[in-house]
């Protein structure tokens, strides 16, 4: 078993390497190996760390219909914001470190229950560890939305450096996994097959493979980078939705905040608040809403009134089974058809079945055998 020094020796010997060799395509299919080492290093180096205690992350109890994250550097305001969305008071003060645990509170909005959890805030050297960095990030891998709260004087390197912070960690934001399958065989080496026309080479790919599999099947159906497959092949990354929040906009003029900024060829739009001030908080919540993908389902009894009051909330796609299941599990085993009305039925009333997937605000009757 190698020792943590060791490993973070190691570590920084291959970074040194990759970045003292010229990429291209006589030495891709190097780096890209190179590369797959190192994130192999670097989950060795972790788990080490963490079985010498401070990674396991804050004990954090999901409730609601979904759960957001506040994230950002200390003193961003952070606090404030959990107040004026959910109601729950916290320490605030205009120093770092005021909240040193997580703090949950319940937002409702459009009939949904959202949590929403005030992280500690991060330092720079999170990943690696420094001001508690581990705990905080390892939050962020369970939560449907992280909300990236930053400085209206300093979005861009705020928000760039925070990414990365996480990127480090293995949170992948605003992105899905790639669309590939590799299956384990026990003799041929490794053979790939694609549907696409890829960038990386063929050897490139085998290469990278083939510090994880000794004989597999690759199969690849999209565009993808050295970075992306050995994300896959690492299976420990966390792909979380996200959105940017500037804050404290009241401070200054709104005109010189960077509303859409660009980094590392992903567009970001940051949303201007002030949390003090109540300044587009409206806006805010409609968009953490409209980012979780939460859709309402009204219900309607047989030959009974609309109950518009109590929305059913699930998500995008959700299907007639999804609401019996929601109701009781014998509405499944019991039904006959459902009777739906709204955006997702041909005309009103429409009879459908348990596979027929449900829209925004769509009103439905379940029928039950006898």
């Amino acid at each position: 078993m190698k020792s943590i020094s060791d490993i973070e020796k190691q570590i920084k010997q291959i970074e040194e390497e990759i970045l003292n060799t010229q990429y291209n395509k006589a030495t891709e299919h190097h780096i890209g190996k190179l590369k797959a080492k190192l994130a192999q290093l670097r989950e060795l180096l972790e788990r080490g760390k963490s079985r010498k205690g401070g990674g396991k992350g804050f004990l954090i109890k999901k409730s609601g219909d979904a759960t957001v994250a506040i994230l950002g550097f200390p003193n961003v305001g952070k606090s404030t914001l959990l107040k004026e969305l959910t109601g729950v008071e916290t320490k605030v003060a205009d120093y770092d470190f005021t909240t040193i645990k997580v703090i949950p509170g319940m937002m409702r909005y459009n009939g949904a229950s959202i949590q929403i959890l005030d992280l500690p805030g991060i330092i720079r050297g999170a990943s690696v560890g420094r001001g508690r960095g581990r705990e905080i990030l390892s939050a962020i891998r369970n939560v449907d939305l992280a909300l990236i709260m930053i400085d209206p004087n300093d979005i861009p390197s705020q928000l760039d450096e925070i990414i990365k912070e996480l990127y480090a960690a293995g949170i992948r934001l605003n992105e899905k996994p790639p669309d590939i399958k590799i299956v384990p065989k026990s003799e041929g080496g490794i053979n790939i097959s694609k549907t696409v026309n890829l960038k990386i080479s063929d050897r490139t790919v085998k290469a990278i493979v083939s510090e994880y599999y000794i004989n597999a099947d690759v199969i690849i159906k999209e565009e993808i980078t050295e970075d992306q497959l050995i994300d896959y092949l690492a299976k420990n990354r966390a792909y979380v939705k996200a959105i940017a929040v500037a804050n404290k906009i009241d401070l200054v003029n709104d005109r010189n905040i960077e509303h859409e900024i660009i980094l590392n060829g992903k567009h970001w739009e940051v949303i201007p608040i002030s949390a003090k001030e109540k300044i587009n908080l409206d806006l805010l919540r409609k968009e953490i809403f409209n980012e979780l993908n939460l859709i309402r389902i009204y219900l309607k009894p047989v030959d009974g009134e609309v109950d518009y009051t109590r929305p059913m909330i699930l998500k995008k796609g959700a299907i007639v089974e999804d609401v019996c299941k929601n109701l009781h599990r014998d509405f499944v085993n019991k039904f006959k058809y459902a009777l739906v009305w709204g955006k997702s039925a041909k005309y009103p009333g429409q009879r459908v079945g348990l596979d027929h997937v449900l829209e925004d605000e769509d009103i439905i009757t379940i029928v039950s055998k006898r």
